[in-house]
């Protein structure tokens, strides 16, 4: 997935959750299927995604989980961690392995501004 794309996609649901509510930071954990996001460009994407938003000064945390790798052999599942699980199975050595799974979003957690949260308790 493009990281504008992912960028737009973790604005719109950072938002349906927080309402009017001033976002102040947002942990997304992500697998990225083929290919790594940099965090900095995902950061700089979301800035300009949430640009006139309640989301728009949030901090943003990325926590990014390694891919998976089917083994043919074997028949184990394990995270890529390392670059020779891509090419070797962890588990048993061998090497007719492939990636699996797809890229997979997660928005863990919102953090919202104090004076947003307060504004929000009933009296």
């Amino acid at each position: 997935m493009h990281e504008t794309g992912l960028c737009d996609e973790i604005v719109r649901a950072v938002l349906r959750r927080a309402g009017k509510r001033r976002v102040a930071a947002v942990r997304v954990r992500a697998t990225f299927a083929g290919h790594e996001a940099d965090p900095e460009v995902v950061e700089q994407g979301f800035r300009v995604a949430a640009a006139g938003t309640p989301a728009q000064d949030a901090r943003v945390e990325l926590v990014t989980e390694p891919p998976a790798v089917s083994c043919r052999g074997c028949g184990a599942k394990t995270p890529a961690a390392d670059a020779l699980a891509l090419v070797a199975c962890p588990r048993c050595g061998g090497v007719d392995v492939e990636l699996s799974g797809d890229t997979e979003v997660v928005v863990e957690s919102i953090s919202y501004q104090p004076d947003a949260l307060t504004s929000e308790v009933p009296r």
